[in-house]
């Protein structure tokens, strides 16, 4: 008899404790042999997808995993164009203490890491005039003092925006640019989504792993191998259709076929939003509605190598102050970990998408404006240039989900609920607590595979 208010994701959550899979790289498991003849298809090969592929792969499953893109990763992918890391997509590991698994992995490989000091900041307003430490203490505090205001007075299931409680209980805050560019700059990049669109009482209701986030200064890619190793994985492999029966599912991939006893669908919630894989029979009207119903938004990265450095060298970040919030607001400096001239920018919020819609050339020219802004004839024509735009990338359709407004937190959860105990969903779209990382896909890859071994079983 299950004990009464258990749900049955907890218990998977046990089970995957209990039978060694929540361990990084998972080993062979005397279930091996009880499930060497299930067959699975994988759904996309990002971190969920890996992660689900090789847990079941250790098990004795026959692992397929076919992926649209020519590489593996999904919204992980590293850039080394400029001869250090350029991460398009996953740029921190959230959280590194030992209880991440993405640290765990990111052990495994030896990746070296450093700490990004989010206290290393300058912030220009948007004359370009450098905010005194006072003031910008102060905008902190605020922004704090705010967050905290709201967390207090809404109730869970406030159906209002961020941006309209704010206007209802602190509307001056709206008024205030430099608190403004925090909500920008910390919020809406925390989240993936403009605070006009993100849920008041869900947008910091999430869980977290404790520490200071690190960047991998030897490429977040390297975690990837352990997982993809001796797996079949068939790139170039978009998937318009899954089919589910009673007896198995049949995966329309590349132009083929592929028939198994359980498929695992890993692609991003964009994806799913887009319509553009056929579920037959279609999925039941509680997935459908989640589907449409949770956010899904971007974060655009540009990347300058510049031949002299106009910047200082030891601060971590810079913010800008600019008149449409999002745009090109929050800036890293590489040398504060490597020898590079190396700026990278990032637009959140409703300007991600608006970004993404760019040419590179006109990306460069509207993120170089900001800069001259603040640093006037010093900043030269870049070297090289890196950009993304994630909200185009018909494979991704954007980066990261997000609560918005009237969602509950249990339709992200609800999101990994199995279909005809044939068809299982996981993602960062697919768990609350961990929505938007890396940890957090990871961790529904081996929810999702151990969904698929309790029913082989």
């Amino acid at each position: 008899m299950k004990p009464a208010g258990i749900h049955r994701r907890q218990l998977l959550k046990v089970a995957l404790f209990a039978s060694g899979a929540w361990a990084v790289v998972p080993t062979r498991t005397p279930r091996a042999q009880t499930l060497r003849d299930t067959r699975v298809v994988v759904v996309g090969a990002g971190i969920a997808g890996l992660a689900a592929a090789r847990t079941l792969a250790d098990q004795g499953v026959s692992v397929v995993v076919v992926e649209a893109n020519a590489h593996i990763g999904g919204r992980l992918r590293t850039d080394w164009t400029l001869g250090v890391p350029f991460e398009a997509g996953a740029g921190w590991i959230h959280g590194p203490s030992r209880d991440n698994p993405i640290r765990r992995l990111a052990d495994a490989v030896g990746a070296k890491t450093k700490v990004t000091d989010d206290d290393s900041l300058s912030v220009f307003d948007a004359a370009g005039r450098k905010l005194p430490d006072p003031e910008l203490s102060k905008i902190n505090a605020d922004w704090e003092r705010l967050i905290k205001r709201l967390d207090d007075a809404l109730e869970s299931d406030d159906p209002r925006s961020l941006r309209d409680a704010i206007a209802a209980l602190a509307p001056g805050a709206l008024k205030d640019p430099g608190v403004l560019w925090a909500l920008s700059a910390y919020t809406e990049f925390s989240k993936g989504g403009p605070i006009e669109d993100l849920s008041a009482p869900l947008h910091d209701d999430d869980g977290a792993f404790t520490g200071a986030d690190v960047v991998l200064v030897s490429g977040y890619d390297k975690i990837l191998g352990p997982l993809a190793a001796g797996l079949d994985i068939r790139l170039s492999h978009p998937v318009s259709a899954i089919t589910t029966a009673n007896d198995g599912v049949v995966v329309r991939a590349g132009g083929g076929e592929i028939e198994a006893d359980y498929a695992v669908c890993s692609v991003p919630l964009g994806v799913l939003k887009a319509g553009t894989i056929a579920f037959k029979p279609a999925l039941p009207p509680g997935h459908r509605k989640n589907i449409a119903a949770l956010g899904f938004g971007s974060v655009t990265k540009i990347a300058f190598e510049f031949a002299a450095p106009f910047w200082d060298l030891k601060t971590q970040y810079f913010g800008i102050v600019t008149a449409a919030k999002g745009r090109w607001n929050y800036w890293m400096n590489y040398r504060t970990f490597s020898n590079s001239n190396v700026l990278l920018g990032l637009s959140v919020g409703a300007y991600a998408p608006v970004a993404d819609r760019m040419t590179d050339a006109e990306m460069a020219a509207d993120a170089l404006a900001v800069l001259r802004g603040v640093w006037g004839t010093k900043v030269t024509t870049p070297l090289r240039v890196l950009t993304t735009h994630w909200s185009t990338d018909p494979y991704a359709l954007g980066a990261y989900s997000y609560p918005r407004p009237g969602n509950r937190a249990a339709q992200f959860d609800d999101l990994g609920e199995p279909v005809a105990d044939r068809l299982f969903f996981c993602g960062e779209h697919t768990t609350f607590d961990h929505a938007g990382t890396t940890h957090g896909a990871y961790l529904s890859g081996l929810r999702a595979a151990a969904q698929v071994a309790e029913e082989a079983r």
